[in-house]
């Protein structure tokens, strides 16, 4: 049994560890509620931008973009992949991080080339370390996403496929359902589907856009208003995915925090038991030499 000095060290070093996990946890309670009203604020405004942009779309048959056609066959992709910055926040990053292993090893047995655009220090580390091939990246964009920092590495992708570089682009991010259950998620983001998908995997789809019953007046002309249409939805799409996955994380890290403070009481708990036994055999056998001195004077 260790000695009752060594103990002691012991439970400060867990008490230290306990002070500075339950602090993180409360910072990310506090940054997970602004993450989440941030996140849930711009869905509603992602739903109508793209059943705004499909009804043009269809309204318009003279003009069909570029973004809206699919490929008769893919020989390379681009992937857009959206993790943390930080740590500590569970397997948030591991399980995404496995969904992206798994595609791309899939895609190379097809024999599809892949390159990637990173957002977020996890992803640009782990597809370093996986040996993609790496177009873009944007690394501590901290909190509050700016469009700005985000759609600029992105756009090498969009441009890509504009140009005929590349086939499909699809983004994978984790979408969040709720403080204790975030999932990830991988989807097409170009050519655009013609669906939002919500958490859960419930897709959202507007029966009329098919229909084609709409007449627009176009200012300055139809392939402009669509051209604009659908470089705003992809923003949307990369923004929302981003808000997304701060949202996850911060829920994920406050989780993940509060596990580990319960954890380290337990630690403590169990250590000042130890502390205790140890404490009360060394007063005893102190006890039993000096009864057995007193006897033998």
């Amino acid at each position: 049994m260790p000695g009752t000095k060594e103990i002691r060290v012991k439970i400060k070093s867990v008490q230290n560890t306990r002070k500075i996990t339950k602090a993180m946890e409360m910072v990310a309670a506090s940054k997970m509620k602004k993450a989440q009203e941030r996140m849930r604020s711009g869905r509603p405004y992602a739903q109508r931008i793209l059943n705004i942009t499909m009804h043009a779309a269809r309204a318009n048959t003279e003009y069909k973009h570029p973004l809206l056609t699919r490929r008769s066959e893919v020989k390379r992709v681009g992937a857009v992949v959206i993790t943390t910055d930080k740590g500590l926040c569970g397997g948030l990053n591991t399980n995404l991080l496995r969904v992206v292993l798994n595609q791309h090893k899939e895609w190379i047995a097809k024999g599809i080339e892949v390159e990637y655009c990173t957002i977020g220090n996890k992803g640009f580390g782990f597809v370093n370390r996986m040996g993609g091939k790496i177009a873009s990246q944007v690394v501590n964009y901290g909190d509050h996403p700016s469009l700005d920092r985000l759609i600029g590495p992105v756009k090498m992708l969009i441009d890509g496929y504009l140009e005929g570089r590349l086939d499909e682009v699809h983004i994978f991010a984790t979408r969040f359902v709720n403080t204790m259950k975030q999932e990830p998620a991988h989807s097409t983001m170009i050519p655009i589907p013609q669906e939002w998908v919500l958490p859960g995997g419930q897709v959202m789809k507007d029966e009329s856009v098919g229909a084609g019953n709409w007449d627009y007046l176009y200012e300055p002309d139809p392939k402009s208003v669509l051209d604009e249409l659908l470089v705003r939805y992809l923003e949307t799409v990369v923004y929302q995915a981003a808000s997304e996955n701060i949202a996850s994380e911060q829920s994920a890290r406050m989780v993940a925090m509060k596990a580990a403070s319960d954890n380290a009481r337990n630690i403590i708990e169990e250590l000042q038991l130890v502390y205790n036994k140890s404490r009360q055999a060394a007063i005893t056998k102190e006890l039993s030499e000096i009864v057995g001195g007193a006897a033998a004077v």
